[in-house]
């Protein structure tokens, strides 16, 4: 059957709208119709070359959607139930699962080898961008790949759940362990940047400033909990520093993925403090720092993968704080789109405007 689906041809190749045809749902694997898709950072940096996969490809790795059909073997959801697309399916059985850390599971990505659907125009096989190929009117996935939806949450707004919120949440509460009252600040206000705003707001911070290149994002981020603004500049360290006490907040979350902005957050926060790198960069962003000040900071610098989050544990929690009106799905959007909108998306995503795009269908 042909759906319509947004397909990456190559490596820095604009996107293609177009048919796709997907095959039926085999043995442990399911069909999904997508009721919603977000437009993911992520997803520029698999477009443009900064994280790798198998092209041509369908793009897109944050969902939800409607079961169609299941195949054989599949037992935790059944046709018509709604679900939240996982991305990063945790295998149980490598070295980081034993451990507990499925946010590093080694196996999580190899599905996105696998050639899932063709090409209708000729043929040509596609491979599933992170897995899951949300950029689409309908997908076919590993079971792994789907989590049930929480009730009284809308698919529409289910969907971010899948990489933005896990993400933003799990940085602020799994990975920088924001404790009540501490100060936090939050670099770049696109999608997790704003989940990690409410987040910081969520575990009690008592100072919240966000940092974006756009004064126009100030409006966002007071919303979801900032309350503090600082338009990025050579200053912003100072900056923090200044609204601190001249100490420095105890923990910064950067979510853009530039050496120039994590250098920013390591210097914004205390001697002591806590700086934990959300966003993706490519190769040619090199970070350096001096033995001395390595020592006579103290601070802790670390990544974070995936928000530190384990998809079938976090996903109830997060709906919890939906559903207790602490978590606003809702304001963590800025556009929403058709399928056809998706390149204009990521247009706007290389120029640094707006927060998240949702893709509806």
């Amino acid at each position: 059957m042909a759906v319509r689906a947004a397909v990456l041809p190559a490596v820095g190749a604009p996107l293609e709208i177009t048919e796709i045809e997907l095959p039926d749902a085999g043995p442990g694997q399911i069909r999904v119709r997508l009721a919603a898709a977000g437009v993911c950072h992520s997803d520029l940096s698999l477009s443009d070359g900064t994280m790798r996969v198998p092209v041509p490809a369908v793009l897109g790795h944050e969902g939800a959607g409607t079961v169609l059909a299941v195949g054989d073997g599949v037992t935790h959801v059944s046709p018509g139930d709604g679900v939240v697309l996982n991305w990063a399916p945790s295998c149980g059985s490598c070295h980081a699962c034993s451990l507990g850390e499925v946010w590093l599971c080694a196996n999580a990505l190899l599905g996105a080898g696998n050639v899932y659907a063709r090409r209708a125009s000729d043929g040509a096989d596609l491979h599933p961008g992170l897995n899951v190929a949300a950029f689409a009117e309908e997908t076919v996935v590993a079971a792994g790949c789907v989590l049930p939806a929480p009730d009284s949450v809308p698919l529409t707004d289910a969907a971010l759940l899948g990489c933005a919120v896990l993400t933003g949440y799990g940085a602020v509460h799994y990975s920088a362990r924001v404790r009540e009252g501490e100060t936090v600040a939050v670099f770049g206000v696109g999608g997790v940047g704003l989940a990690a705003l409410q987040a910081a707001r969520i575990a009690g911070a008592s100072r919240i400033v966000a940092v974006d290149v756009s004064p126009a994002k100030e409006e966002l981020a007071r919303a979801a909990g900032a309350t503090e603004y600082v338009v990025a500049s050579e200053d912003t360290a100072r900056e923090i520093r200044a609204l601190t006490g001249k100490q420095g907040v105890d923990v910064a979350v950067e979510c853009v993925g530039r050496a120039v902005t994590i250098r920013a957050a390591w210097e914004s926060t205390r001697r002591g403090g806590r700086t934990t790198v959300v966003g993706i960069g490519g190769k040619d962003q090199q970070v350096t720092f001096n033995a001395l000040e390595l020592f006579h900071w103290g601070r802790t610098l670390s990544g974070c993968v995936y928000g530190n989050s384990d998809p079938a544990r976090d996903v109830p929690i997060l709906a919890d704080h939906v559903r207790a009106g602490r978590l606003d799905l809702a304001a963590l959007v800025t556009d929403r789109i058709s399928l056809d909108d998706i390149p204009t998306a990521f247009d706007n995503m290389r120029a640094g405007k707006g927060g998240r795009a949702l893709v509806t269908f």
